[in-house]
């Protein structure tokens, strides 16, 4: 069954409710859709000008505490987030969301692929709190040492659309994940599947659908799921496999059309977050964590449409 995705105001949870046997049963490692979500397609209308305007494969980290003291006595601690660019609108909401039910908190987050910030947290990046697209990064920093055994927590799970822009003549309500064969499809935007989870999942569909030979040489690399959102937009490519998070706000769902792609093509885009080991603020990046899990988090997170984990 295709389900077209137009960018109009519909609730997030409608989309996934016509989805029907394709959203998987709950199960440990399988989430379930939550209930009704507040927030609908294109966009909850609490999103900053000015957070949205911000790059979203930015690589700024969070001032140290020495600079945050020197600029000003009484300025809250920080928490320091690395989130996955498929986060770009959700993130800010949840950050917002938390900011006002914590007095004296204080969130700044960067957007990126999750298989760069693996490698800068590696490398001693300071973050506190890490949001990746899969769930592979989060263990295996488990694994060296970089967060406590077993922390890794899983509070999404992604899905994928194909998106061309509205004054395309690709008809991609019609073919759906065929549309990047389109004559008019002479260049196709993924993440790279290399260290992007988004792109990983798009290379898996092309090729379950027997489709990537063909369009493997007309293929456009975002460095992050972002950036491939925005080369399609902006004309650097003729249709995308795109993240549904960002296809279903504003800029994306303004100015474009979109199909899901069958969740059946991919494996689950299976999303973990933890609190890493050198965090200088844990008790903060903790409570921010338990916020994103928490009933008013998954509002957030549904309403861009993701599926969620059992609570």
């Amino acid at each position: 069954m295709t389900v077209t995705v137009h960018g109009r105001c519909i609730a997030a949870s409608l989309v996934l409710l016509l989805l029907g046997g394709v959203v998987p049963a709950a199960s440990a490692s399988s989430p379930a859709p939550a209930s009704p979500a507040a927030s609908m397609l294109c966009g909850p209308a609490s999103k900053p000008d000015a957070t949205r305007a911000a790059p979203p494969d930015a690589t700024r980290a969070a001032p140290p505490d020495a600079t945050r003291a020197a600029a000003g006595k009484d300025i809250p601690p920080t928490v320091s987030v690395a989130a996955a660019a498929d986060l770009r609108y959700a993130m800010a909401d949840l950050i917002a969301a938390f900011e006002a039910s914590h007095a004296g908190e204080s969130v700044q987050v960067t957007y990126g692929s999750s298989g760069n910030f693996f490698a800068q947290i590696s490398q001693g990046a300071p973050f506190d709190v890490y949001f990746s697209a899969d769930v592979e990064h989060p263990r295996a920093l488990e694994d060296a040492g970089l967060a406590e055994p077993g922390s890794t927590r899983l509070y999404a799970e992604g899905r994928i659309v194909t998106w061309v822009r509205d004054d395309s003549p690709i008809d991609v309500e019609k073919h759906g994940l065929g549309a990047v064969t389109d004559a008019a499809a002479e260049r196709v935007a993924i993440a790279n599947p290399a260290h992007a989870p988004y792109g990983r999942a798009a290379q898996a569909a092309l090729e379950a659908s027997g489709l990537w030979d063909q369009v493997q040489p007309r293929l456009v690399l975002g460095e992050n799921v972002g950036q491939a959102a925005q080369f399609v937009e902006s004309g650097a490519a003729d249709v995308g496999v795109l993240a549904l998070s960002l296809a279903i706000a504003p800029p994306l769902c303004h100015d474009g059309r979109s199909v899901l792609v069958p969740a059946e093509l991919h494996p689950p885009i299976l999303q973990g977050a933890l609190v890493l080991a050198d965090a200088t603020q844990p008790d903060a990046a903790g409570a921010f964590l338990d916020f994103v899990l928490g009933l008013r988090g998954r509002e957030v997170l549904d309403g861009y449409g993701f599926l969620l984990p059992e609570p």
